[in-house]
C-alpha cells in the first residue's frame, strides 16, 4: 500500500494536555477541537481528550456532532449561533454560547420562553479587531444579557492577535484593555496556546489551548521539544521509484531543479492531492530511512521527488516521513512558508489516519 499515512499519537496528545496543566496550573481547560481536531479528527481527539474541562469549537454544527455522538462536557461555541433555529438547538443542546454581536442580542430577545436558561459568555475585542463587542459597548451588552431572564451570563473572554511574538507589547496592551471587564463575579478566560507559553499575566480562569494539544509550538521561533510538547501527528508514505539521474537533468513540472551532478533521485506518494503542500519549495526536508533528505523539483498532485545524495541505500518501499517524529512540523510550515495549523488542517480524504498510544 502506498497510501499516505497520518499516524496519530495519542499518548503525546494526552502529555500536551499534562503540559497546559503543569503551565496553568490552577485553571480550568478548555480544549479547543475545532476544524476536525486542527485535522486530527474532531471525534477522537475528543475522546481522547477527556481530562479537559470542556471543548471548544467554532461552530454550532460541530458542537451538535459531538452531542449527538454522546458527549456531555461543556463545550462552547466560539462562533456562538447566527439565526434563530440555530439558537433554539442551542438550547435544548446545553452549550456554552459566545456573544460577540450586537445581532445575537436581538436574536436570543426573540426566542421563546424555555425552561433552560442559555449560558452565554461576553467577548470582548480588545484589539484584535475580528469578531467581538468593542470596548465601549461592552459594558452596554453585559447589561442588557443581566436583564434577560432566559439567558446566565458565566463570563468574558477575549483573544490575542499577536501573543506569538513574544517581543511585541501588544499582548501587554491587549490585556490592559480587557482589565475593565474581569469581575470576581464571573468567569474569565483569556489565555490560548501562546498565551498560555508565553505570557503568564495572561493565564486565569479557563484557558483554551489549541495548537499546543496537537504538539507543535505557537511560537516562530522555537519548535514543540522547546515548550516542552509532543508531536501528535507523524505524517508518513513511501518511495515508489528510485531513478539514478544525470548531471544537468532537470526535474519535474517547470523544471525547477536540474542534477548537479550524476545522482539517485526518489519519488514519494504524496502530493498535494493529499493536502501536501503544493508551494513547498526546493529543499524542503523529508526523512528517508530516517535520514535527512530534501525535495527536488515541484510538488505535484500525487507525488513528491526527492534528492536521495547521502541516504544508505534507498530502495522502492522505503518510509518517507514528510513531518512529525523526528522532523517537526513547524520546520515544513516555514520552509512552506505557511504554519502548522494549515499543513494539518489541509490534509485531504486520501490520507488514511492511524490513531496510536
Amino acid at each position: 500500500m502506498t497510501t499516505p499515512v497520518a499516524r496519530i499519537n495519542l499518548a503525546a496528545l494526552r502529555h500536551n494536555l499534562h503540559r497546559v496543566r503543569e503551565v496553568a496550573q490552577g485553571c480550568r481547560v478548555i480544549a479547543a477541537i475545532k476544524a476536525n481536531g486542527y485535522g486530527h479528527g474532531m471525534m477522537q481527539v475528543a475522546r481522547v481528550l477527556s481530562d479537559a474541562d470542556a471543548l471548544a469549537v467554532a461552530r454550532v454544527e460541530e458542537a451538535l456532532q459531538l452531542r449527538k455522538a454522546g458527549f456531555d462536557r461543556r463545550i462552547m461555541v466560539l462562533e456562538g449561533f447566527n439565526s434563530l433555529p440555530e439558537l433554539i438547538l442551542c438550547r435544548h443542546s446545553d452549550l456554552d454560547l459566545v456573544i460577540h454581536d450586537r445581532s445575537q442580542l436581538q436574536l436570543l430577545r426573540k426566542l421563546p420562553d424555555g425552561r433552560l436558561p442559555l449560558r452565554v459568555w461576553v467577548k470582548i475585542d480588545s484589539g484584535m479587531h475580528r469578531i467581538g463587542i468593542q470596548t465601549d459597548e461592552a459594558r452596554d451588552v453585559i447589561s442588557q444579557l443581566d436583564e434577560m431572564d432566559d439567558v446566565t451570563l458565566v463570563g468574558t473572554m477575549t483573544h490575542f492577535a499577536n501573543a506569538d511574538d513574544r517581543e511585541s507589547d501588544f499582548t501587554t496592551w491587549q490585556l490592559g484593555n480587557f482589565t475593565p471587564f474581569i469581575d470576581p463575579q464571573l468567569e474569565v478566560s483569556l489565555a490560548n496556546s501562546a498565551g498560555i507559553l508565553g505570557w503568564p499575566e495572561s493565564i486565569k480562569g479557563w484557558v483554551r489551548p489549541g495548537i499546543m494539544l496537537y504538539g507543535t509550538s505557537p511560537f516562530p521561533d522555537s519548535v514543540a521539544s522547546d515548550e516542552g510538547l509532543e508531536p501528535v501527528m507523524t505524517l508518513r508514505t513511501r518511495l515508489i521509484a528510485v531513478r539514478q539521474l544525470h548531471q544537468g537533468d532537470t526535474i519535474g513540472y517547470g523544471s525547477t531543479w536540474t542534477c548537479p551532478e550524476e545522482m539517485p533521485v526518489g519519488v514519494a506518494a504524496i502530493g498535494y492531492g493529499d493536502g501536501y503542500p503544493r508551494h513547498a519549495p526546493n529543499g524542503t526536508p523529508v526523512l528517508v530511512n530516517g535520514q535527512r533528505a530534501a525535495l527536488a523539483g515541484r510538488v505535484s498532485m500525487d507525488m513528491i521527488t526527492i534528492d536521495l545524495r547521502g541516504i544508505d541505500n534507498p530502495r522502492v518501499g522505503d518510509p518517507v516521513v514528510l513531518w512529525g517524529d523526528g522532523l517537526p512540523a513547524e520546520e515544513i510550515a516555514k520552509a512552506a512558508g505557511t504554519i502548522t495549523y494549515e499543513l494539518f488542517c489541509r490534509l485531504t480524504g486520501r490520507v488514511k489516519y492511524r490513531y496510536e498510544e
